[in-house]
C-alpha cells in the first residue's frame, strides 16, 4: 500500500505542478493581449460598388474583393460546409479541441514530424486573423487559444462563424464565401448546391493550390472529402453526397459560367474619374475598403452616344491620314499552326476590347498574307461558310504603302464586321485601329451641373489618361465669351463698336502683331458681329479696354482657371485649362448667370446606409402641399450664387446664338431647339474646341494629339461641331430644350448686326438682330472704342470674310465640301477662331 501511495502521491504532485505550470504559462502570456472586444466593431474590408441613376451596378472598386453577409443570411449549408471542412465540433467545444489536438499530435509522432496538420479550431482561427499574427510559434498557439476562450464566453457561435465566413481568403482575390460564390459561380449564397459550398470550403486550407482548372483534380478530390465528411456529421443525406461527388465541377474559370465582371460594362473614363475624385475626398483606404454605394449621375444611353460620336469624328480624321499602325503586339509563328495555341495567346495580350465604334471590335491575328487577302483569325468568334474569315484587298484602299509592307504573318489587328444597313446581313470583316488624335467630350445639366456623359479619349483600355480632367490644353477662342462677359457687366452692350484693325505690341520677347483667321481686317464692328466671326483683333482690343485684370477676375471666377496671367494672349486662349472646368464655366451663361458645380456623383452612402455627401443643394419649397394649383409646377429654391448678372448672362447667350446660326459653328450645328456656343482653334490647329448649349443640357469637345501637332485642316467647328451636333440630337429626345428665358430688365430695340445702329421696330431682314439692354439704360451709339491702339487712316477694309470652298475625297471614297484652311499669321499663341 506504501508503493502504490508514493505512487499516487507523485502523480497527484505531478498533476499540480503541471497545473501550476500551464497555470503560469497561460497567465504570463494571458497579459496584455489584444482586446476582443474589437471584434464587437468589425468593420471589414468590403467592395465600393457604383451604380447608375436607375440602381444597375456599373462598376465596383475593391483592396479585398468581399461583400460582408450577416450570419442569418448566409445558408446553413455553407456554414456546415466549412464546419465540416474545418472544425467538425465547432458548436460543441469551448474554443479549443482537445481531439483534434490530441489526433495533430499522434499524427506528427508517427510520421516523425513529416506530416504536421494544423488542430486550429474555427474560434482559434478568427483569434489568429482578427488579433494576432501567422507566425507558426508555440506562444501564437498559447496566445491563441486564451482569446478563443475568452471569445467564446462573450460571443455566440453564429456570430463567430459569421467572422470567419466573412474574413477568410478563397483565391482569385475574393475575400469571404459570399465574394467567393460570385467570382466562382456567379451565383449568390442562397442558390449553392453542397457540392459548390464544399469546393468553397475545401479552398479554406489550400486557396491558391486547388484552381478548377489547373489543379482539377486536386480540387475535386479535396470537394468530395468535404461531402463525405457533411454526411458523415449529418449535414447532408448520403445519397446527396454521393450525387454531388459524381457531379463535375463547374466554374465560372472552366468557363461554364459567365463570370460576374462580364455582366458588368467595361470600365470606363466616367467610373474611373470618380473613383479619382472620390479617392481625393475620402481617402484611398476609404474608397477602396469602406464598401460605398455610389449613385452616379450618368445617363447610360447618352455616355455611349458620347462615345460613339467622338470616336466616330476621330476614327474619320485617322483614316483619311491614310497611316497603319495596328496595334503592335505579334503572336509567334510556331502557335498560328494550332487554333487552340493562337487562340489562348491572343486572349492573352492586352490590346482594346471596349470599342463598339460600327459594332464590336475584336482583336485578331493574321493567319496568312495572300495576294488579294488577310487570313485572319477572330477572338471569340469561330469561322462560318457565312463570315469567312478573311479581310479582303478592298477593305485597305484607303492605307497608302503596299499591301505587304504593312502586313506579316502573326500580327494583332482589329477587326470589326461590315453589315449592310438595309438587312444587317454580313459583307465582310475590315480592319480598325486605335487613332493617334485623340479628344474629349462631356455634357452636364446646367441647373444641377450633373454630368451626363463624359468621353476622355477614344478607348480606356487603350489610354487611361481621361483628356476631359486631365489635360490641360489651350482653349483658344472658346475662351473669348469670358472676355466678353467682363464687357458687358462693365457698361458695354452687344450694340458696341469696337475697331477691328492691326495691332502691335511690345513685348519681352520681340513684337507681336496677332492676326485675325482670315488675315483680314473690318473696321468698326458691333461687338455681336466681333464674337460670332471670332474676331481676333477685337477681342485684344476690348481686353485692353476693360483691363486684363478684370478678364482675369472673370476667368478666375467661372473657374476656368485658378490663377491666370493677366497678358493680352491670354484673352486669345493662351492659357491651359481642361475641357471638364470649360463646359462647367458655359454652364453658368446657360442658366443665367448662376453658380453651378459639374459632379460625377449624386450621393454617396456608407456600408450602413448612412448618406456621407449628396450633391443636390436645392429644396422643394412646396412640394409637401397635396394639391398645387392647375398648372403650377412645385417651387424649387436652388440656393446657389449668383456669379453674373442675369442680363449679361443672356445677352451673352444671345451673341452666342448667333455663333450658331450665322459664325464659325453654323456649318456644322443645326439642332431643332435655340443653341448657343463657341467654336476654338488654336494656333496652328493644334487643339480644336466646341462647347454649346441648350436651355438644359451643356456639352463641350476637344479633340488634339496628347503630344500637340497640327491637325491638317483642323477647326472646332469642323471637327468638334459634329459630334456636338450628333449627341445633342439624342440628347434633346429626352431633354428637351427650349428658349432661353429672358430676365424682366430686358429692353429688346432693334439693332443692325453689322453696323451697331438702331433700326426701327418694325425693320426685318437678315441684317437685323433684336438685341437686350438693360432697362433704363439707353444705349450711346456711335461711340468707337480701339483699346488704345491707333488705326491707319488709308486701311483697307473689307465687309465679311469670304468663304470658299474645295472638295476633297474621304475615306470611304465619297466627296466631300470643306471649308478654307485657316491663314494663322504671326500669333505665337492663343486662339484663332
Amino acid at each position: 500500500m506504501s508503493f502504490f501511495g508514493a505512487i499516487f502521491t507523485m502523480a497527484t504532485l505531478g498533476i499540480i505542478m503541471c497545473a501550476l505550470g500551464l497555470g503560469a504559462v497561460f497567465t504570463f502570456y494571458g497579459r496584455d493581449l489584444p482586446s476582443y472586444q474589437t471584434l464587437s466593431q468589425y468593420t471589414p474590408k468590403t467592395i465600393s460598388r457604383v451604380y447608375n441613376g436607375e440602381g444597375r451596378i456599373i462598376d465596383e472598386f475593391a483592396a479585398e474583393r468581399r461583400l460582408f453577409v450577416p450570419a442569418e443570411e448566409i445558408p446553413d449549408i455553407v456554414k456546415y460546409a466549412f464546419v465540416s471542412a474545418e472544425d467538425q465540433n465547432f458548436y460543441t467545444h469551448p474554443g479549443y479541441d482537445i481531439r483534434g489536438i490530441v489526433a495533430a499530435a499522434v499524427e506528427a509522432v508517427q510520421s516523425r514530424g513529416s506530416d504536421i496538420r494544423g488542430a486550429s479550431t474555427i474560434t482559434q482561427q478568427v483569434m489568429k486573423n482578427f488579433l494576432l499574427s501567422s507566425d507558426r510559434t508555440a506562444e501564437r498557439k498559447i496566445k491563441e487559444l486564451i482569446l478563443s476562450v475568452r471569445i467564446e464566453r462573450v460571443m455566440s457561435k453564429d456570430q463567430i462563424i459569421e467572422l470567419y465566413l466573412n474574413e477568410i481568403f478563397l483565391g482569385q482575390n475574393s475575400y469571404g464565401v459570399a465574394a467567393a460564390a460570385q467570382s466562382y459561380f456567379n451565383k449568390p449564397l442562397s442558390d449553392l448546391t453542397p457540392g459548390e459550398a464544399a469546393y468553397l470550403a475545401a479552398l479554406a486550407q489550400r486557396p491558391g493550390n486547388l484552381h478548377p482548372v489547373r489543379q482539377y483534380d486536386d480540387a475535386v478530390d479535396r470537394r468530395n472529402y468535404v461531402l463525405r465528411r457533411m454526411a458523415i456529421d449529418g449535414y447532408i443525406s448520403q445519397e446527396v453526397s454521393q450525387s454531388e461527388r459524381e457531379a463535375p465541377l463547374r466554374t465560372v474559370q472552366s468557363g461554364d459560367y459567365d463570370s460576374f465582371r462580364s455582366t458588368l460594362p467595361p470600365r470606363g473614363y466616367f467610373t474611373d474619374e470618380i473613383r479619382r475624385q472620390l479617392s481625393r475626398n475620402f481617402g484611398e483606404d476609404e474608397f477602396f475598403s469602406g464598401g460605398l454605394s455610389i449613385r452616379a449621375t450618368v445617363d447610360p444611353e447618352l455616355q455611349t452616344e458620347a462615345e460613339l460620336s467622338l470616336q466616330q469624328a476621330l476614327e474619320e480624321y485617322d483614316r483619311a491620314r491614310g497611316d497603319w499602325r495596328g496595334t503592335g503586339r505579334t503572336i509567334a509563328a510556331e502557335a498560328l499552326a494550332n487554333e487552340a495555341d493562337w487562340r489562348s495567346a491572343l486572349a492573352s495580350l492586352d490590346v482594346p476590347r471596349d470599342v463598339a465604334l460600327g459594332g464590336r471590335w475584336y482583336p485578331a491575328v493574321v493567319r496568312a498574307v495572300e495576294e488579294n487577302q488577310l487570313v485572319i483569325g477572330v477572338e471569340d468568334v469561330q469561322e462560318t461558310e457565312a463570315e469567312p474569315q478573311v479581310v479582303p484587298r478592298d477593305d485597305i484602299q484607303w492605307m497608302s504603302g503596299d499591301f505587304f509592307e504593312n502586313f506579316a504573318e502573326g500580327d494583332v489587328v482589329l477587326v470589326r464586321r461590315m453589315t449592310s444597313d438595309s438587312d444587317g446581313s454580313f459583307i465582310r470583316w475590315t480592319l480598325r485601329q486605335v487613332p493617334q488624335v485623340e479628344g474629349a467630350f462631356m455634357a452636364m445639366d446646367v441647373d444641377t451641373g450633373r454630368v451626363l456623359a463624359m468621353q476622355g479619349g477614344f478607348s480606356y483600355q487603350s489610354s487611361e489618361l481621361n483628356r476631359a480632367t486631365q489635360a490641360e490644353r489651350q482653349p483658344g477662342s472658346a475662351f473669348k465669351p469670358f472676355v466678353y462677359a467682363a464687357a458687358l457687366d462693365s457698361g458695354y452692350t452687344p450694340a458696341t463698336i469696337v475697331v477691328d484693325a492691326p495691332i502691335e505690341i511690345d513685348t519681352p520677347q520681340g513684337l507681336w502683331r496677332p492676326q485675325n483667321a482670315s488675315n483680314q481686317y473690318y473696321g468698326p464692328t458691333p461687338l455681336r458681329t466681333g464674337i460670332e466671326q471670332s474676331r481676333n483683333l477685337m477681342t485684344i482690343r476690348l481686353a485692353q479696354e476693360v483691363g486684363m485684370d478684370t478678364v482675369k477676375e472673370y476667368a478666375e471666377r467661372f473657374g476656368v482657371y485658378d490663377n491666370m496671367g493677366p497678358y493680352l494672349s491670354a484673352s486669345l486662349g493662351a492659357e491651359e485649362t481642361t475641357l471638364y472646368k470649360l463646359v462647367g464655366a458655359y454652364a453658368m451663361f446657360a442658366n443665367g448667370g448662376e453658380r453651378v458645380e459639374p459632379t460625377l456623383v449624386d450621393r454617396v452612402q456608407d456600408r450602413y446606409g448612412d448618406t456621407v455627401y449628396r450633391h443636390e443643394s436645392r429644396t422643394c419649397v412646396d412640394c409637401s402641399i397635396p394639391q398645387l394649383p392647375a398648372g403650377e409646377a412645385p417651387q424649387i429654391d436652388s440656393n446657389r450664387d449668383r456669379i453674373m448678372n442675369a442680363v449679361t448672362a443672356y445677352q451673352l447667350t444671345s451673341m452666342l446664338q448667333g455663333v450658331v446660326q450665322r459664325g464659325t459653328a453654323s456649318r456644322t450645328v443645326n439642332l431643332p431647339v435655340p443653341t448657343a456656343g463657341k467654336t476654338g482653334t488654336t494656333n496652328d490647329s493644334k487643339d480644336v474646341w466646341f462647347v454649346g448649349f441648350t436651355s438644359n443640357i451643356v456639352a463641350g469637345c476637344y479633340i488634339g494629339y496628347d503630344t500637340p501637332r497640327s491637325l491638317i485642316g483642323g477647326s472646332g467647328g469642323g471637327f468638334c461641331g459634329p459630334v456636338f451636333q450628333r449627341f445633342m440630337e439624342k440628347a434633346i429626345v429626352t431633354y428637351g430644350g427650349g428658349p432661353f428665358e429672358v430676365p424682366d430688365e430686358c429692353n429688346f430695340i432693334n439693332i443692325d448686326r453689322f453696323t451697331g445702329g438702331r433700326l426701327s421696330d418694325g425693320a426685318s431682314g437678315d441684317n437685323v438682330v433684336r438685341e437686350c439692354f438693360r432697362g433704363g439704360e439707353e444705349p450711346l451709339f456711335g461711340i468707337q472704342f480701339d483699346g488704345g491702339f491707333a488705326m491707319s487712316a488709308d486701311l483697307p477694309l473689307v465687309d465679311e470674310v469670304p468663304q470658299t470652298t474645295r472638295q476633297v475625297r474621304s475615306s470611304d471614297g465619297s466627296t466631300a465640301t470643306v471649308g478654307p484652311n485657316a491663314s494663322f499669321g504671326t500669333l505665337s499663341s492663343g486662339g484663332l477662331y
